[in-house]
């Protein structure tokens, strides 16, 4: 069993820490400026020192310091004289730094199939009937073998679901365009603020938080969280798919005698804001079980009131710094505080958590039979390593000497659903201009040929034209004396008088004519 861990005292008493206790999880709450970023570095150096390997998220920038040697200042000094608390020797822990931008420390991906849509839909805001849609796009995705890897291809399936939600209305259910125009504002949103960069390839491998050194000490991982506050959901989205990758990748492993990993979850509050009921069961299951994982738990909040009631209720080892009883909340809060913790009959808890100094709490970790300690008001020690942030030079360098240097910094783009279906639509557009293209041809070709008959028709008729008789025959004779012929340009007086004599014959023979065919149709004598 490894041995105990010292975190705070006073005097003679000495709050441990059991190394096979804390997958148990833990609280710690307090005000800001109590204490809560030095209580949890000086936890982390104690896990590091007993082959923990240890997950945080810098909020403030302050925690990077634990990869250098700390030094004890004057001023420091006296305080730690008069609480009467030796330090530990300056030492330096390996460290791994992290970041979902890539800037202070390696990149951190999931892809977007990763995530699922319950987190997603969380990260976007979206309520339950949009999210409910978000669930029919992955499912269509996943039924037509289409891989949603980074965001890129989340929009082109939300827009190819749109543009075709009345071919799946009768398997899937209706997908109205309103929630489809939702998840993609969302998804705009999220890019803006740089959650794009979140999504991709490589994907980060659980296994590489959970490294030990050359000595054996547990590597702590930092993540550089000061950028990523400015998107609160994506921050708690991120660090609960974090800790539901644990619990899903990890075998079961029982109670050992310390955890696989501990897990500090700084600014814990911003997980459970206007979380709906399925996160929050979700959320609930993964504390429940993970400790089977051999992983511990730390929310770090500044007031316990964050912390849901069934979460509340798993959280065995507390460190409580002060609160400030302003509001009726913070009243509450006290109470509420001074109530979950075990009483100690020399100490007035609700008092005390009002008038605690800075780096003193109320302390209660579980003994030996897993039971609560009482609690005791104490000093927390020190951290051995730097306190404050380190310089861009040692950030580069510890990035430069990491064990994951160059595996995440190069991403992967390979087939996915945005390339598949940009190849449809290509594909689609290009046999439409193939079509196009052939009515064309057809309908060029059905005009020449109607061209080409015109024209033999007109050809045929100039040619009959052409091969007729110049002088007509007899009929042509008989069209000249009836004043039919082809009139001349000029004519002389005797032409012109015999024309005149034809024409009066041809007149009244034609009568004759028309009389006599007229009276046999009508049935006239002869």
């Amino acid at each position: 069993m490894a041995d105990p861990m010292l975190i705070a005292q006073r005097g003679d008493i000495q709050c441990m820490l059991l190394p096979d206790k804390a997958n148990r999880h833990g609280l710690i709450t307090g005000a800001t400026g109590t204490g809560k970023t030095i209580t949890l570095q000086t936890m982390a150096e104690a896990f590091s020192l007993r082959g923990v390997p240890v997950f945080m998220a810098d909020v403030k920038g302050d925690l990077t310091g634990i990869s250098q040697r700390g030094s004890v200042g004057e001023k420091l000094a006296k305080v730690l004289r008069e609480r009467g608390i030796e330090p530990d020797a300056p030492a330096a822990f390996p460290t791994t730094l992290w970041d979902v931008f890539g800037q202070q420390g390696h990149p951190v991906r999931a892809t977007v199939s990763d995530l699922g849509p319950l987190l997603l839909a969380r990260m976007l805001n979206l309520n339950e009937t949009q999210a409910g849609v978000l669930q029919l796009v992955f499912r269509i995705a996943d039924d037509d073998g289409l891989l949603l890897l980074d965001m890129k291809d989340l929009r082109a399936m939300c827009q190819f679901v749109g543009d075709n939600a009345s071919d799946f209305t009768t398997e899937y259910g209706n997908i109205s365009a309103a929630s489809i125009g939702a998840i993609q504002r969302g998804l705009l949103q999220i890019e803006s603020q740089g959650g794009d960069r979140f999504f991709g390839e490589p994907m980060l491998n659980i296994a590489d938080f959970m490294q030990t050194d050359g000595d054996g000490r547990g590597v702590v991982n930092v993540l550089a969280a000061d950028q990523l506050m400015n998107s609160p959901r994506l921050y708690a989205t991120f660090l609960l798919w974090l800790l539901s990758e644990l619990f899903e990748t990890l075998p079961e492993v029982g109670d050992l005698d310390r955890p696989k990993l501990v897990f500090f979850f700084d600014e814990a509050h911003l997980l459970f804001n206007d979380a709906p009921k399925a996160l929050l069961e979700r959320i609930e299951l993964v504390v429940r079980l993970v400790r089977s994982k051999g992983v511990g738990v730390y929310f770090v909040t500044q007031n316990p009131l964050d912390i849901p009631d069934s979460v509340l209720g798993q959280l065995g080892n507390r460190v409580q710094h002060a609160l400030r009883a302003f509001t009726p909340r913070d009243q509450k809060a006290v109470k509420s505080a001074a109530e979950t913790m075990r009483q100690n009959p020399a100490l007035d808890i609700a008092t005390a958590i009002t008038e605690l100094a800075v780096g003193e709490a109320l302390v209660s970790f579980l003994d030996d039979k897993g039971r609560p300690g009482v609690t005791e008001r104490v000093f927390v020690r020190p951290p051995a390593s730097q306190i404050g942030p380190i310089t861009t030079e040692q950030r580069r360098s510890l990035q430069a000497e990491s064990i994951v240097a160059g595996v995440y910094e190069k991403t992967l783009d390979r087939e996915s659903a945005f390339e598949r279906i940009k190849g449809r639509t290509q594909a689609n557009m290009a046999d439409e201009a193939t079509a196009r293209q052939k009515a064309q041809e057809m309908e060029q070709a059905a005009q020449s040929s109607d061209q080409t008959t015109s024209r033999r028709g007109r050809g045929e008729a100039t040619q009959a034209e052409s091969q007729a008789p110049a002088g007509g025959g007899l009929l042509g004779g008989l069209g000249d004396l009836l004043g039919g012929g082809t009139r001349r340009t000029r004519a002389s007086a005797g032409e012109q008088l015999f024309k005149s004599a034809a024409s009066a014959i041809g007149r009244e023979v034609g009568r004759q004519v028309i009389r006599g065919v007229l009276g046999g149709i009508l049935g006239g004598r002869r």
